[in-house]
């Protein structure tokens, strides 16, 4: 029987720290309290470190070598902060020389090109939570902005991506608005660009032109998640290290989508309508980095099969799985941390030797009422960091393997005392009976 492979970790540490990079791929969304003003998509997966840390002054009048507009925070830097007052308009006297402007948080509805066109240094743009839409925003709004790096607009009224943006460009948010059309150099042509953010909008597959990233291919971080999408965007950059695409409409996952993702560490897929017809056994195969797969909340019937070995953090909860080949899962010698969640009611045994897994909590096999055998030699367990509780639920239980763990012991031995002690107390019950039947 092929084995499936596994996983279970949870990135705790942003992966710049993981995989030792040097770039930070996300900057600052700064304001008035140099905090960061971050989506809820990245509230649930915080792990951009910041580029720099933009701290302009209080408002009013600026430095003498800046004009700083009214109710506005500057600095010397050539950072302006004119987030959160109410702006209806843009600024019309904005020093021609600044590096990072932040107009978050008003109501601006338009902005004209040649409003942009002299902040030609421009290297951060902020306009998130704002009104703009694709008929106040024109396609050559950015055409100028040469040195642009970031580009804020999450939270607007867009309904079609900027058909042109600088080439410039690391990080681009277009979260949480409207929109259905992405053209053909919104993204592609940009070798620097490192992190595209597009969910919670109304993207369709056709929406997506097949050459997105033609010329972005180090791109590394895509957000794609709660959408309509019903296929895998086609010709994916081949850096990428984090794919969300949960929460869309995807029923099947084409050969070869993923083929050329050997850098791929986090994909996520819950929340979908995903069936075993929808996966074939080299769906995740050749994902040689991946460690983190969620396909919670889908239409699975059985484990998939072919995950790669790298595989740290598996989820299936909330599918319909039912059953394993041969009622036998085997997924030893992987770098599971935990014991994977959803697993099948027709289970009988599972091995999960040669992992890192460190705790068996009271739950960890409510979901397996039928195991027969556990196999959990050589992990990381250690005394105090297994509920025998979890063992005592599985009534057809009869192999139990958890020798070769750290300060462990001989757990053949255990579960003997422990089945010896249940004999003992069925005894004493027995007994106790026995003399209450003689007294009456």
């Amino acid at each position: 029987m092929a084995r499936s492979r596994a996983l279970l970790l949870l990135l705790l540490l942003p992966p710049q720290l993981q995989l030792g990079l040097v770039l930070a791929v996300r900057a600052p969304v700064f304001g008035r309290n140099g905090a960061h003003n971050l989506s809820p998509e990245e509230n649930e997966f915080v792990e951009e470190e910041p580029v720099l840390v933009l701290r302009p002054e209080e408002p009013g009048p600026g430095p003498a070598t800046m004009n700083c507009p009214r109710d506005c925070a500057c600095s010397q830097e050539g950072v302006v902060d004119c987030g959160g007052i109410d702006l209806r308009e843009f600024p019309g006297d904005l020093p021609e020389h600044i590096n990072h402007l932040s107009l978050q948080n008003n109501q601006l509805e338009k902005i004209y090109p040649e409003e942009l066109s002299r902040l030609h240094r421009l290297e951060t743009l902020n306009l998130q939570n704002n009104r703009l839409t694709s008929r106040g925003l024109p396609e050559e709004a950015f055409e100028h902005l040469t040195d642009l790096n970031y580009l804020y607009l999450a939270n607007n009224k867009l309904t079609l991506a900027p058909r042109f943006l600088p080439n410039t460009l690391i990080s681009v948010d277009f979260a949480a608005n409207y929109l259905t059309k992405i053209y053909g150099l919104t993204f592609g042509q940009k070798p620097n660009l490192r992190s595209v953010y597009l969910h919670n909008n109304k993207l369709a597959d056709a929406g997506l032109p097949d050459n997105m990233f033609n010329g972005s291919s180090n791109v590394e971080i895509l957000i794609l998640s709660s959408n309509f999408l019903r296929h895998v965007p086609k010709h994916l950059p081949p850096a990428l290290y984090k794919l969300h695409l949960k929460n869309n409409k995807l029923e099947k996952i084409p050969p070869g989508a993923f083929s050329e993702l050997s850098n791929l560490r986090e994909l996520y897929l819950q929340n979908n309508y995903l069936t075993d017809e929808g996966l074939d056994n080299e769906t995740f195969w050749k994902l040689s980095s991946l460690e983190y797969l969620d396909l919670s909340s889908n239409n699975l019937s059985r484990v998939p099969a072919g995950l790669p070995r790298s595989l740290v953090l598996l989820h299936l909860e909330k599918n319909a799985i039912r059953s394993v080949d041969a009622d036998l899962l085997d997924i030893a010698g992987n770098q599971l941390t935990e014991i994977p969640g959803g697993l099948p009611e027709s289970l009988e045994y599972l091995y999960l030797q040669n992992n890192k897994i460190s705790t068996v909590p009271a739950n960890a096999f409510d979901s397996t009422p039928n195991l027969k055998g556990i196999f959990l030699r050589f992990n990381k367990l250690a005394v105090g960091s297994v509920v025998e509780s979890a063992f005592r639920r599985l009534k057809h239980l009869q192999v139990l393997d958890i020798e070769g763990n750290f300060e462990f012991g001989d757990v053949s031995k255990d579960r003997d005392r422990l089945k010896e002690e249940e004999e003992e107390e069925e005894e004493e019950e027995e007994d106790e009976d026995e003399e209450e039947e003689e007294r009456r």
